[in-house]
């Protein structure tokens, strides 16, 4: 995803100002829908959004294998009426209680396995009791009704245009706002809707569309596992728009690449969406088949400047109304699909292995699609952008931050897009492609922690990268050099002495560094190996070099602080 609106540092003082939905009507404003009952409970206070759960295993004894979500969404106002069922799989220790993640709604009747149970719901969390005849190795089928106005998670309202639409927008743990789950990334399930809308709105969702004889009714099916902070639908006037597909071979079905716009918004948008199907066939061809059946690009309401939502990314209405050309999100929300969505981090402080490998992939495209150039310019905003913010002060995985909402920061897109570019430069294109795409066939449809990377790329390029990954991504900082170099003309000889001048609690980096000396038949370039606080590199030359360029290629991520020629 990226964001909108606010800087990362700005964006729970931001988001708390955004209030997405205010509760109103009442319970007659309700459709009756499914198999739920006559529900009479009071709605309770929601807890707050984005806050992060305890350390450790998240709903231990239970693995969440599918959801079934039923939702009836409203003509006008906000209350909706829906029914979940989750099929939960109990695993050993046996547990006595599942909690799922619910909060602000009313629920009314909670069912297993058709019996239908007393149940606690508080704190955000619905605690209900397991049968004494079920144990490990069984799956819980929890049938859920509730009602009531969504505070967060769930958008109902007029868009930009003032037409009636709905929207969820679930990242990073607000699904508990609209539906009952084990809402962590950690725990990824299938899932399928049934979401009634009134005639005139076309409605989208994960997955795969599935007729219904009620036009009013629309079922989508998503047979991947998936994390909840993606399982997503929306509901408005569109206009939708075929962009191509992605073939990855004679046996198996394209993916059809569409867009969802507002019909006022389809000319202005149209320049942001122009090259979304050759970034599912570059990617395709790059890491591996696209994961999924479909993938819709669809204006809406977000908090973010696009959201990775598995096979419905959503995007910004107020952007593309306006006719901005947000291409180079369109890359990273589809390098998502792959990143994130089809390898999902399986903890939060672990997001960069989403974020990273997103904004990484998305300079990629432009780097196949539009030259070099281009993508250093991206590389270098990106640098730009890190070096600017409060990031450098922070490692990228380490301390558990209680807002979910400050992992948004420069340190998960930029830092670690930089880190993904400096394992390239290190390993060299085809170990570091090779071994992306061992990381990936691995984890696919699964999930993944740092040292899993680290792993996959060891076992391709036969190099121990502890030290490379320790330096760069649990520790903070980046290098900051002072350069002194000098020419003795008897020896022909050009000495270089570098020092490492950033604060005593970052690390002293170890990276190779190329340096090109301009001298009279043209230039050179040279490696050493910044190793420690201060290194003394010395160099034969033919001739005196009249200028040092350092990094030339762009491959560390670093500031410069100083170079001066001196004579001695």
């Amino acid at each position: 995803m990226l964001l909108i609106g606010c800087t990362a540092v700005l964006l729970s003082a931001c988001y708390s100002s955004q209030r997405l939905s205010e509760r109103s009507g009442d319970a007659s404003e309700a459709v009756e829908f499914g198999e739920a009952s006559g529900l009479s409970a009071s709605e309770p206070s929601p807890i707050e959004a984005g806050m992060a759960p305890p350390p450790g295993p998240y709903a231990p004894g239970f693995d969440a294998v599918h959801y079934d979500i039923a939702i009836s969404l409203p003509d006008t106002g906000t209350f909706i009426r829906a029914q979940t069922t989750a099929h939960i799989r109990i695993e050993a220790p046996r547990p006595d209680t599942l909690s799922l993640d619910l909060t602000g709604l009313a629920v009314g009747t909670v069912h297993v396995d058709g019996q239908n149970l007393v149940f606690k719901h508080e704190g955000g969390k619905l605690h209900i009791p397991i049968p004494e005849a079920l144990d490990s190795g069984d799956t819980l089928r929890v049938e859920v009704d509730y009602t009531g106005h969504p505070d967060d998670g769930l958008i109902l309202g007029p868009n930009i245009h003032g037409a009636p639409s709905a929207f969820s927008d679930n990242w990073p743990n607000r699904a508990r706002f609209w539906f009952p789950s084990i809402d962590h990334p950690s725990d990824k399930a299938t899932v399928s809707f049934m979401i009634k809308a009134q005639p005139g709105r076309q409605v989208i969702a994960n997955g795969v569309f599935e007729s219904d004889d009620d036009p009013t009714i629309w079922k989508w099916v998503n047979p991947e596992p998936i994390p909840t902070y993606t399982m997503v639908i929306g509901a408005a006037d569109f206009v939708v728009e075929r962009l191509g597909g992605a073939c990855p071979g004679h046996d198996e079905p394209c993916a059809e690449v569409t867009t969802w716009l507002f019909p006022q918004d389809t000319a202005a948008a149209a320049v942001s969406f122009r090259r979304a199907a050759d970034m599912v066939v570059y990617y395709s061809d790059l890491i591996a088949p696209f994961p999924y059946r479909k993938l819709a690009h669809v204006e809406a309401s977000t908090l973010y400047g696009g959201m990775e939502n598995v096979t419905a990314i959503f995007y910004p209405q107020d952007a593309l109304a306006a006719g901005e050309n947000i291409e180079l999100t369109v890359a990273h929300e589809t390098a998502h699909q792959w990143f994130g969505d089809a390898v999902t981090e399986s903890d939060w402080n672990h997001l960069w292995l989403s974020e990273g490998f997103a904004s990484y992939f998305a300079a990629l495209f432009f780097e196949e699609a539009d030259g070099i150039g281009r993508f250093r310019e991206i590389m270098g905003e990106y640098r730009s952008s890190y070096l600017a913010s409060r990031s450098p002060e922070m490692e990228i995985v380490g301390r558990e931050e209680d807002n979910l909402f400050l992992l948004l920061n420069t340190n998960n897109y930029y830092k670690g897009a930089w880190v993904l570019h400096m394992l390239r430069a290190r390993l060299g294109d085809d170990v570091f492609f090779k071994g992306i795409r061992h990381y990936y066939q691995t984890f696919e449809h699964g999930t993944a922690l740092t040292d899993d990377l680290r792993h996959s790329l060891e076992a391709v390029s036969g190099e121990d990268l502890n030290d490379f990954f320790d330096q760069w991504i649990y520790r903070p900082g980046h290098p900051q050099l002072a350069f002194e170099w000098s020419w003795d003309e008897a020896a022909k000889i050009v000495e270089v002495q570098i020092q490492q001048v950033q604060p005593e609690h970052w690390p002293a980096f170890e990276a190779p560094l190329a340096l090109e000396f301009q001298i009279a038949s043209g230039p050179v370039r040279l490696r050493t190996d910044v190793s420690g606080r201060q290194t003394i590199a010395r160099f034969d030359l033919e001739s005196e070099p009249t200028s040092l360029e350092i990094d030339p290629m762009g491959e560390i991520l670093m500031e410069i602080e100083d170079v001066e020629r001196v004579v001695r």
